[in-house]
């Protein structure tokens, strides 16, 4: 099953992730499993970025499902360029989006995947309201 990423998103980060040879798998490409590592390091870094980084104890960001489609093999060395977008706030979650690219081929998109992201707290063990001051970063 292949999840599409809308086009109606916003970009609120990028950042650049070194392939390493020990990150290739026996076929000689990035393993999968790094993808959804490169999806995390995007997303987590762009969290921190705005003041919202997870928080075990607290109140914060959890996500609740993840995925990503593989469009071509990305193998080493090189390096990766994530970038990230936010889209579709409701009232307790909003959805994450990533591209990844080789930065010596722009605009050619190896993968892209996402997650529903959502407002948890820790306490309770439920989801709460965005924050506002989320909610004006998502939106």
């Amino acid at each position: 099953m292949r999840y599409a990423v809308p086009a109606d998103k916003k970009l609120t980060y990028e950042c650049r992730i070194p392939m390493r040879w020990g990150d290739m798998d026996a076929m000689g490409h990035i393993n999968n499993t790094l993808y959804f590592r490169y999806l995390e390091i995007a997303r987590v870094d762009w969290l921190a970025s705005i003041g919202a980084p997870p928080n075990p104890g607290g109140q914060g960001p959890v996500i609740v499902n993840a995925f990503c489609n593989f469009y071509r093999q990305l193998k080493a060395p090189g390096e990766v360029l994530a970038r990230h977008y936010v889209s579709d706030p409701g009232r307790t979650s909003f959805e994450t989006w990533i591209t990844l690219e080789r930065t010596d081929e722009p605009d050619v998109i190896y993968a892209e995947g996402g997650a529903t992201t959502l407002w948890f707290d820790a306490a309770t063990d439920k989801a709460i309201a965005l924050p506002d001051w989320v909610r004006e970063i998502v939106a």
